[in-house]
């Protein structure tokens, strides 16, 4: 019996979107779904049962954060991932990939395209930067300092795999290696020929049979290397399928629809780190089944609020005495009881409960934007609904 069962109920005509089912040992996601993402076996300040309440139906933690602490051995002890953290449903943990690769970025204020260009440039030019004094990959592996107290780690396709194996979640994903868009495309092809051994040996690595494993699709913004990652990957024994955001954000929808239109249709595919809702509608269309980020919870905790007229900062004066909901109409648990005044006063005061509730309301939109999203699949209206949402969400 594999791990997971897919099923196919609907395709959006004319693309290669879909609603779906995925069952999984913990429960069945409905598809296409927005998956938070609960980095240390805790979605930040949100209780599972909150979680459970605002309609999430999986939850996806951290290979590398929970290796280093409190250690995938300690979570195994306590049962595994939803025994640990009390989360009943389906999980996924990925592999910690992206985490090593992108130790000692996001320091500063060069902004991330301007790390992610530096990087390109260091890699190329053989130079040290910050992020390689932290990380040294090479073909088998990747040793690196950790974030907590500069102990030195390694992590090989196959340790990956036995750390996955430990923490126990119902799907897992293949050990690769995330590298910055801009590099080059002999470079960009070394990086994919790199990722393709370490998913043959990140199969060969598995042993438990309670666990999907999901193969990840990299070759950053060059299509004609998407392509033979996604014949690549989609010709091996994998449950479900990752698609690496090594990528351009302009070059993502035609990177996806190529990758997917090659993909094997019946198995899951996840987008790993995109959650910008406009990017959602477009990545469902073209055949992608699950997203994470933490975009939504990271932006309820600096204040911005999502909703379906778009974004707004509840910091500004503007809200200081509007006390209408946070949002109208919403069916979330912090706009039923509070209004924008109180919101903007606990942000202003820096009281916790603020980014609580910023947090639960934005976890409420995305995943329920997701979940109309599906329903309008299933009803045949996706391009109308697309269109109707979009021209209010981004105006």
């Amino acid at each position: 019996m594999p791990a997971i069962e897919f099923t196919i109920e609907k395709k959006i005509e004319g693309a290669l979107g879909r609603a779906g089912a995925l069952k999984t040992p913990h429960g069945e996601v409905r598809t296409p779904a927005f998956v938070p993402v609960g980095t240390l076996a805790a979605v930040k300040s949100v209780t599972p049962e909150e979680l459970q309440a605002l309609g999430a139906q999986m939850v996806l933690a951290n290979t590398y954060h929970l290796y280093l602490q409190p250690g995938d051995e300690t979570v195994a002890k306590a049962g595994g991932l939803s025994e640990f953290m009390g989360w009943n449903g389906p999980t996924m943990t990925d592999s910690g990939g992206f985490q090593v690769f992108s130790l000692g970025f996001g320091k500063g204020k060069k902004g991330v395209t301007k790390v992610l260009r530096d990087a390109a440039t260091a890699h190329e030019n053989d130079t040290a930067t910050e992020h390689t004094k932290l990380v040294k990959i090479d073909d088998e592996g990747a040793t690196f300092t950790s974030h907590i107290d500069g102990t030195t780690h390694r992590f090989t396709p196959e340790r990956s795999i036995a750390i996955q194996e430990h923490i126990g979640a119902d799907i897992i994903f293949a050990f690769d290696e995330c590298t910055s868009p801009f590099l080059p495309h002999d470079s960009m092809k070394a990086s994919l020929e790199r990722t393709h051994r370490w998913a043959r040996e990140s199969l060969q690595a598995k042993r438990r049979s309670d666990q999907a494993l999901f193969g990840i699709v990299q070759g950053g913004r060059y299509a004609d290397l998407r392509e033979a990652s996604a014949r690549f990957i989609g010709g091996m024994d994998f449950d479900g399928f990752g698609i690496g955001g090594s990528f351009d954000k302009n070059d993502m929808t035609s990177i996806v629809a190529l990758v997917n239109g090659i993909l094997p249709e019946n198995k899951p595919r996840h987008m790993l780190g995109i959650g910008e809702v406009e990017d959602m509608f477009e990545g469902i269309e073209r055949g992608i089944d699950l997203f994470d980020c933490v975009l939504p919870t990271r932006l309820g905790r600096n204040g911005t609020i999502l909703t379906a007229q778009g974004k707004y900062d509840i910091c500004k004066k503007e809200h200081a005495e509007s006390f209408a909901p946070i949002e109208e109409g919403c069916g979330c648990y912090a706009c039923a009881h509070w209004t924008k005044a109180y919101l903007h006063h606990l942000f202003k005061a820096k009281e916790l409960l603020g980014y609580r509730l910023a947090t639960i309301h934005n976890l409420y939109f995305i995943v329920h934007v997701v979940d109309a999203i599906r329903q309008s699949i299933l009803d045949g209206t996706f391009f109308e609904y697309k269109k109707r949402f979009l021209e209010t969400y981004l105006r």
